[in-house]
């Protein structure tokens, strides 16, 4: 029930970023309101995720749990783009078995959120959003590199 409710959060997502012609002019995106609350709550989310994921810490499970709360509850964030880029490579590197959060996959429900599978799709999804989505962003074109790797394996 929880891939659904996300998968349909993603699409939902998809769906707002196509443009909209405003009277008179083309091509014209209107500008998002943006609640102040959940912008500080998600901006603070994102500086947690970077601390997890830096190289001190290397917490790629707690990366994509930040991601996920702040995704369901607010994907229209500002800096998506840089979350979404966090979790496409923290679902990588725990596919390849990397960082200091090991997956026990004796566990069920680890196995059924981190099986390698599961998280190289999640990675390709989620690098592949920000690709097609955020073409502007700076993490585009690493993305863009995984992205080749993943595909070939």
């Amino acid at each position: 029930m929880k891939k659904i409710f996300f998968l349909l959060s993603i699409l939902s997502f998809v769906s707002l970023g196509t443009t909209i012609t405003v009277s008179g002019q083309r091509n014209v995106v209107p500008a998002l309101e943006r609640d102040p609350l959940m912008e500080a709550d998600a901006r603070h989310n994102l500086d947690v995720a970077w601390q997890a994921f830096g190289p001190a810490r290397k917490a790629y499970k707690q990366v994509l749990s930040r991601f996920e709360e702040t995704f369901a509850a607010y994907p229209t964030f500002s800096k998506i783009d840089e979350f979404l880029y966090l979790a496409g490579m923290s679902s990588w590197y725990l596919s390849e078995n990397k960082g200091k959060q090991k997956v026990d996959l004796r566990s069920e429900k680890e196995r059924e959120k981190y099986a390698p599978e599961k998280l190289r799709d999640d990675a390709k999804m989620y690098l592949t959003l920000l690709v097609e989505k955020f073409p502007d962003s700076k993490y585009r074109s690493e993305a863009e590199k995984t992205l080749q790797i993943l595909n070939r394996q």
